[in-house]
């Protein structure tokens, strides 16, 4: 899956979801959207950071 694609579903997910326009995706860590959706727990750290996030994007030629 590409980043575009998996972007795209988790913007889908985050406004069916949270209620959360787009713009909020957007402007949102990976962390904080992990948190909103319930996915970290208080002990576990996240493992997506903006390093992570910017290799993706340096990779993803929209394939």
């Amino acid at each position: 899956m590409t980043f575009a694609a998996a972007s795209l579903a988790l913007c889908g997910l985050a406004a069916r979801t949270l209620g959360w326009r787009p713009h909020d995706f957007w402007i949102a860590t990976p962390a904080e959207l992990a948190a909103a959706l319930g996915l970290l727990s208080p002990d576990t750290a996240p493992g997506f950071d903006r390093a992570a996030l910017n290799r993706l994007m340096e990779n993803d030629h929209g394939r």
